[in-house]
């Protein structure tokens, strides 16, 4: 019998963890890991005695506007993780978009927000916090810069894609438009502002390891993070 933290562990337990972690550490080798399979890893490793705490994970989101990313990482932050939002930020510091300061700055103003929510993402994963950023990252250029950045500060980025067609995206804009003016996540788009991001719009492709997300929070919300 083995004792960690006041818990009691069976030995034929231990074995068949020790086996299940050989298995999934297997499949991040030949990267054929599952985004469940990652959560596994880490509520075995913490379950193990002697054993060190899981790297902290930090969950990217690629997808356009409308595609439900602010609805999955709030249901994340719900579970625990860190939320972190450039486009509230963005809001805090220069108001409605549009009105408060001219749609052409929106890149030059964003790009120091997205520096210090970079700084500070890495600040939560060395104190070993999970974290999901809400944001949309549009091209694997970006998608790899971020990833980089949660390597360096010993976290595993786990990135999700969510496609959604246009005709629903539409609608969610339509319908979210409506609260630009005092909700900072309701950036008001007309259609045509969301065709034409389409056109810069990069999805991942098999080169890219990525989560095709299901429309479902349980998909991902399978487990409980403690942190």
């Amino acid at each position: 019998m083995t004792r960690r933290d006041d818990i009691v562990l069976d030995d034929t337990v231990v074995n068949r963890l020790e086996r299940n972690l050989g298995v999934l550490l297997h499949a991040e080798h030949t990267d054929t890991l599952t985004l469940e399979g990652r959560f596994e890893i880490s509520r075995i490793s913490e379950a193990l005695p002697d054993r060190p705490g899981a790297a902290p994970r930090a969950i990217l989101m690629t997808g356009m506007p409308g595609a439900g990313k602010t609805t999955l990482a709030r249901a994340l932050e719900q579970a625990g993780l860190v939320r972190l939002c450039p486009d509230e930020e963005m809001f805090r510091r220069y108001g409605h978009y549009g009105q408060d300061f001219p749609r052409g700055q929106f890149r030059i103003r964003e790009a120091p927000v997205l520096k210090d929510i970079a700084l500070e993402l890495q600040e939560h994963l060395a104190a070993g916090r999970d974290v999901v950023v809400d944001h949309g990252f549009w091209t694997p250029e970006e998608r790899a810069q971020w990833a980089a950045t949660v390597t360096e500060a010993g976290g595993v980025p786990i990135l999700i894609y969510l496609p959604v067609p246009h005709e629903v995206r539409w609608e969610r804009i339509r319908e979210r438009n409506a609260k630009s003016l005092v909700d900072a996540n309701s950036i008001e788009f007309s259609e045509e502002d969301l065709l034409r991001f389409a056109g810069r719009f990069h999805p991942p492709t098999a080169d890219e390891p990525h989560i095709v997300y299901d429309g479902q929070p349980s998909s991902v919300l399978n487990y409980e993070f403690d942190g």
